[in-house]
């Protein structure tokens, strides 16, 4: 592979099953599930490893068994003992590619993860549900990426099983046991849902706007103001979508369905949106637009709501129920989905040779609206994944440049390698 920037060779290929032999399971899709478009969804964490000898020798084989070799034989292990619990990604096995990459950890672009990520240090999806490919850098640092399909598990569940691959990879107990039974998401009988819910969309309120509305409302802004170029552009609409769990609200109340929720393995989202006029947008101060973010959002972070979307999907079979924000974005104006990456447990995949010195979700986005997921850095910082056209992110960054900044090896301390290993 070759993207430009960089060589990345594929070492091996090969396909890891379930350690124990697993009963043959049918895994019915839930209505939460059939909200999501056939989208595959990536991601990443890049490890500093410490070499003694300078620059790895991708070609000396004992070095890569010894170093190298030995961490993949523990993921390909780690990972085999994970698939038993989390039958839902195994299927017919999981992809599994090693490589290595012409490439230092401090020298990869992430600001840039289209030219440097994609299709380089994390796979394409090609055969089951989930794919993994183990890149080892120049300098000794390791890459681990992976591809699901978007349908079978949120970010939330992957996150799940992505704790638990490493837990497996040290030997350690899981610390979660995830559960499957999509009758925690069965409709009623008969189904009720608020007629509002054709549109997915909300209703009004009061003031004191949380970090990612206030955040969602100046990219709203900002995307309204990228539309300078098109015709009568103040009187086309622009859309935003925010992603909402509902684990804790479906469980609200109830103290034995608050454990079953929090393990539960799929999707259990909600993408509420609202659309506005892009001059009311543009002209509007900020605190304005936190506001109608705020309503927006109110309406969809009820037990009610989520009840009402499992039936408003079952009412609708079986026709296409895919949320309405991912078709958006055309020449009647602009549309993203923000996600909050708050939960991203970067952290805690530790597959024995220390935390991530960075990890992020990777979105292999093909549709027309954008696409933003903050999730934690350090001393509070927020690392911004955003999926926008060139000239909505350079107005962004052009607006509050003294907020957003291009992530760099610096801010990340990529060349700061540990002390030598003797």
């Amino acid at each position: 592979m070759n993207g430009g920037e960089f060589m990345v060779r594929v070492r091996r290929k090969e396909v890891v099953a379930a350690a124990l032999p697993v009963q043959e399971h049918w895994l019915p899709l839930s209505n939460l599930d059939l909200l999501l478009p056939a989208v595959d969804v990536s991601v990443f964490f890049c490890y500093k490893i410490d070499i003694p000898h300078g620059d790895v020798d991708v070609d000396d084989e004992e070095e890569y068994f010894r170093g190298f070799g030995s961490m993949v034989r523990a993921l390909k292990r780690g990972m085999a003992e994970a698939l038993v619990s989390y039958y839902a990604f195994g299927g017919e096995g999981v992809d599994f590619m090693e490589a290595q990459a012409d490439v230092r950890l401090d020298g990869l672009k992430f600001y840039n993860p289209d030219l440097t990520i994609e299709g380089e240090l994390v796979p394409k999806k090609k055969n089951g549900v989930l794919s993994v490919q183990v890149t080892e850098l120049k300098c000794g640092g390791v890459v681990v990426g992976s591809t699901f399909d978007h349908r079978i598990a949120d970010a939330y569940s992957a996150n799940l099983f992505l704790v638990s691959w490493a837990e497996m990879a040290q030997s350690k107990p899981l610390s979660v046991i995830p559960y499957f039974r999509r009758s925690l998401l069965n409709p009623c009988r008969p189904g009720f849902y608020h007629p509002s819910l054709d549109d997915i969309g909300g209703s009004r309120g009061i003031r004191r706007r949380t970090k990612l509305e206030s955040l969602t409302a100046f990219l709203w802004k900002m995307v309204a103001k990228s539309v300078d170029v098109m015709e009568n552009a103040d009187k086309k609409t622009c859309k935003m979508g925010i992603v909402v769990d509902g684990r804790g609200r479906l469980s609200s109340g109830d103290d034995d369905k608050i454990a079953l929720m929090a393990t539960y393995f799929g999707n259990v989202l909600s993408i509420p949106f609202g659309e506005k006029i892009i001059g009311e947008l543009r002209y509007q101060p900020l605190s304005w637009v936190a506001d109608e973010v705020h309503e927006y959002l109110k309406a969809a972070v009820t037990k009610e709501h989520f009840l009402g979307l499992i039936d408003w999907v079952e009412a609708h079979r079986p026709e296409s129920t895919i949320a309405k924000i991912y078709g958006s974005g055309s020449s009647d104006g602009p549309a993203f989905v923000v996600s909050s990456g708050q939960m991203f447990p970067t952290a805690k995949v530790d597959f024995g040779w220390g935390k991530p010195a960075v990890g992020s979700y990777h979105f292999l986005w093909g549709g027309d609206a954008g696409y933003v997921m903050p999730s934690p850095a350090r001393d509070g910082d927020w690392l911004m994944y955003l999926h926008l056209l060139k000239g909505q992110i350079k107005l962004i960054e052009d607006a509050a440049s003294h907020i957003f900044r291009p992530l760099t090896s610096e801010y990340l301390k990529l060349a700061d390698f540990p002390p030598l290993i003797t």
